[in-house]
């Protein structure tokens, strides 16, 4: 029986001309544009420079500043007041004055990330040349920031060498693209079998199905297979365009990368039956859904870290399936881990999807 109901399934899809193109034209757009927009690296940052020395020193620094991929030379200044009337246009972001040998930095903290992170670049420029420029016993110039904070930044009593262990580019397409496969396989499988559900309802169909002897399991399996295959292929032609567009590979089993994805299809499958069950208009499953999914997400650490969170609020991860999802594709996907590492995760995985499925059975309905 089952068999017929997934032809009846697979015919409908194929016979909709609007669902065969959002379900590849979809994943192609996220992943060949979303990596490129969702990154949190900071750049264009406008700097006005308030000279005072005028020495050859620093504008050596100028020019280092200026050729740099992070800032915007917004030109030299005459004095500071001048450069504070750009930052309060909003012209500029950060102002560099340099007098008597002593670097001040002054960033605009409107958006804070922007002016903490910009501060930081700046500084480090600082730091290096003015390490590169001093004679041996001299002391180091200080530099200053006091904007949000008067505390001079401790002076580098050794040189470092950074070590980057898994993403050595330190690219941020790197961490967003695992990320962007667990909104796919939420969107494909979540959203899509809730609709389709609620369509046969608001069509009257679905009283023809519950007429005959068809059983709940057989007919939820028939509802939810065709989809979960579909999150598979979307699945593998992500991967596919990960090692063609950004020539990103997953370092760890591939195996183990569709296994985190079937048991996360199978929670947001489960989880978007329960909800087309107890909806009766597709804009009534739609908003809940949507409520639902963006809370997971946001709540994930997908975008951010979970430890930044009020504690109230990284509780709600113990339950998240999509944190668990998220730091185990990574582990797998970027520092290439194992089983083993992610074991906690896949239990949790699989004991929410699980719970969920049970759920949607029960609250199914069937009326001879």
């Amino acid at each position: 029986m089952i068999k017929y109901l997934l032809q009846k399934e697979f015919l409908q899809i194929r016979r909709n001309s609007f669902m065969p193109k959002i379900i590849f034209i979809f994943p192609i757009m996220v992943m060949c544009v979303m990596p490129w927009v969702m990154n949190q690296e900071v750049k264009n940052i406008r700097v006005d420079v308030v000279d005072i020395d005028r020495t050859s020193q620093s504008q050596q620094l100028v020019h280092q500043i200026e050729a740099s991929n992070y800032f915007i030379f917004n030109g030299q200044k005459a004095t500071y007041q001048e450069a504070m009337k750009d930052i309060e246009t909003t012209k500029a972001d950060i102002i560099l004055e340099i007098r008597d040998g002593k670097y001040l930095i002054a960033a605009n903290a409107v958006n804070g990330t922007k002016g903490s992170i910009g501060s930081a670049y700046l500084s480090q420029i600082v730091r290096s040349r003015s390490a590169f420029l001093r004679p041996v016993g001299s002391k180091r110039p200080e530099v200053e920031r006091p904007l949000g904070s008067s505390k001079n930044l401790s002076p580098l009593t050794s040189n470092l060498s950074p070590l980057t262990l898994y993403n050595k580019l330190q690219s941020y397409k790197v961490f967003m693209i695992p990320a962007l496969m667990g909104i796919l396989m939420m969107m494909l499988c979540g959203f899509l079998p809730a609709l389709n559900i609620v369509s046969e309802k608001e069509k009257g169909t679905i009283e023809q199905i519950n007429v005959t002897p068809v059983s709940k399991w057989s007919f939820i399996l028939a509802k939810l297979i065709p989809y979960w295959i579909i999150g598979l292929v979307v699945l593998t032609l992500c991967l596919v365009l990960s090692w063609l567009v950004y020539g990103i590979t997953c370092q760890g089993p591939l195996l183990l990368v569709y296994l985190l994805a079937i048991l996360l299809a199978l929670f947001f499958s489960s989880f978007g039956l329960i909800v087309s069950n107890y909806s009766d208009t597709m804009q009534q499953a739609m908003l809940v859904m949507w409520f639902f999914v963006v809370c997971l997400m946001l709540l994930s650490g997908l975008f951010t870290p979970v430890r930044s969170m009020p504690d109230w609020a990284y509780l709600t991860t113990y339950i998240n399936p999509m944190h668990y999802f998220a730091d185990a594709i990574r582990t797998v996907f970027v520092r290439g881990g194992g089983l083993q590492s992610i074991a906690h995760q896949v239990l949790a995985l699989f004991c929410i999807a699980s719970a969920m499925a049970v759920w949607a059975v029960k609250s199914y309905k069937k009326n001879f």
